[in-house]
């Protein structure tokens, strides 16, 4: 399998390298985020592992470009510990963090783990009523399937990966749309919300599922099993 490896500390990337190449990995580095995009645009991989401090900018904003167009999994490598920012990533679409400083064994057992769920078939998710099925790109309501737009089937698997977070209009807007694109304007999140809950909700003008949280966004409100 191929891994991306974004770490501008030369030390410290090639200890990983290394470690990872033993383990049977292909790992490609990269030491800022220019010749991050540049690799990741080049070919796919399974994981990408990454500093959040970089020479031309945060690891985050480039985790959040990257969740536009890929699910590949994403592992960041910090020396930022305090809560705060472990949610920063975990938003910004991060599986899995690590804090500086760590050993290289748990490291390697980490990924291995990671990498490891990728050879078994995904997981249904499942919440009340409706069941999503991500290799499948499908999913129903009571067993029936769900005539979804591309949109909707990504709004709802974003929903699903985190319910119960309050996700803001701005973060759905950049994980599904082009922020900056001449079609999406301020009510693009609220009309596909809409349309979602008209085939999910039992009835739309009582949402169960998803929650206007005023003022700060939208939240899955139903338990998500795996």
């Amino acid at each position: 399998m191929d891994i991306l490896l974004i770490e501008d500390d030369d030390s410290l990337s090639r200890g990983i390298s290394l470690k990872l190449g033993k383990e049977g990995y292909r790992v490609r580095t990269a030491a800022t985020i220019a010749e991050a995009e540049t690799a990741f645009a080049a070919q796919p991989y399974a994981l990408v592992i990454c500093d959040i401090g970089l020479p031309d900018g945060s690891g985050l904003d480039f985790c959040q470009r990257v969740r536009k167009t890929s699910e590949v999994l994403f592992l960041f490598l910090t020396a930022r510990d305090g809560e705060t920012d472990m949610v920063q990533g975990y938003e910004a679409g991060a599986d899995d963090y690590v804090t500086k400083p760590f050993s290289l064994m748990v490291l390697i057992a980490k990924v291995n783990a990671m990498l490891g769920r990728l050879l078994q078939p995904a997981a249904a998710l499942r919440s009340g009523s409706i069941a999503l099925f991500p290799e499948e790109k499908r999913a129903e309501k009571n067993g029936v399937p769900l005539a979804l737009t591309p949109n909707e089937w990504q709004l709802l698997h974003l929903f699903l990966r985190h319910p119960r977070h309050i996700l803001s209009k701005g973060q759905l807007l950049d994980a599904l749309w082009d922020a900056d694109s001449a079609y999406a304007d301020d009510n693009t999140v609220a009309v596909n919300i809409h349309r979602l809950r008209e085939k999910i909700e039992d009835d739309p003008a009582r949402p169960v599922y998803i929650k206007n949280v005023r003022g700060m966004g939208y939240s899955w409100d139903v338990e998500c099993q795996r």
